[in-house]
C-alpha cells in the first residue's frame, strides 16, 4: 500500500471542520429553541415600534453589522424595513467617545442615547469578556432594555451580565465565529418566519411562555 506524505495545512483544515461540526452539534441540541425564542420575541418589539442594538469587537463586530443590515435590508423574503443599529459602525460617535471617555465606554452611551425601554440589545463576544460590551449591558439594563449576548464557551461575564445568553462551546475562536454566524441566519430566519405570522398564534414561544 502506498503511502501518502503528510500534508500539515490538509490536516489542519480537517480538524478546523471537525471542530465546527461538533460546535453546530451541541448548538443544535442545546440553543436552537433559544433562537427561534428570540426570533418571536424580537419580531414582537420590531413590529411594535422598537429598535434592536448590536455590537461587537473585531470579527463579532462584523457578525453585529451583518445581523442588523439583514433587518433594515431583508433576509431571503420581502419584507419591510426594521430599526436595528450596529454600534461599533459609528464610526465618529465611537471615536469621539472612545478619545473623551475611553474605549470601555464607546457602546454604553451609544445604549443610553438611543435604547428605549422595551428595545433588544444583542451583544457579541468570543470570549465573553470585553469590557466595553458588559458595560453596555449594564447600562442596557439600566434603561430598560432587554439584553441578549452570544458568547463563547460558558459561563462568563459577559453572559452573566445580559438576561439571557447563548454561550458556544467550542475551543477556538474561530469555530465560536462561524457558530455565531449559523446563529445570526437562524435569529433572522426565525425573526422572518415571526412576522409573517399572525401576532394571535405567536404570543406563545417554543418554551411554551408568553412572549
Amino acid at each position: 500500500m502506498t503511502e501518502h506524505p503528510a500534508h500539515p495545512a490538509l490536516d489542519a483544515a480537517h480538524l478546523h471542520c471537525r471542530s465546527l461540526e461538533e460546535a453546530l452539534d451541541r448548538f443544535r441540541r442545546q440553543g436552537l429553541d433559544r433562537v427561534a425564542d428570540w426570533g418571536g420575541r424580537l419580531a414582537d418589539v420590531l413590529t411594535g415600534g422598537g429598535r434592536l442594538l448590536a455590537a461587537g469587537n473585531g470579527g463579532s463586530a462584523a457578525q453585529a453589522q451583518h445581523l442588523t443590515a439583514e433587518l433594515v435590508g431583508r433576509y431571503r423574503q420581502e419584507r419591510r424595513a426594521y430599526s436595528a443599529i450596529s454600534l461599533h459602525a459609528e464610526t465618529s460617535s465611537v471615536t469621539a467617545i472612545g478619545n473623551d471617555y475611553g474605549f470601555d465606554h464607546v457602546y454604553a452611551r451609544q445604549v443610553a442615547a438611543h435604547g428605549r425601554p422595551g428595545d433588544v440589545l444583542v451583544l457579541l463576544s468570543t470570549s465573553g469578556r470585553s469590557a466595553n460590551l458588559i458595560a453596555a449591558a449594564v447600562t442596557a439594563r439600566r434603561s430598560g432594555l432587554r439584553v441578549w449576548a452570544l458568547t463563547g464557551r460558558g459561563p462568563n461575564p459577559l453572559a452573566e451580565a445580559a438576561h439571557e445568553s447563548l454561550c458556544v462551546d467550542a475551543d477556538s475562536t474561530a469555530t465560536v465565529q462561524e457558530t455565531h454566524l449559523v446563529a445570526v441566519h437562524l435569529l433572522c430566519e426565525c425573526f422572518d418566519a415571526a412576522v409573517s405570522t399572525p401576532v394571535a398564534r405567536r404570543t406563545v414561544t417554543t418554551h411554551g411562555r408568553v412572549s
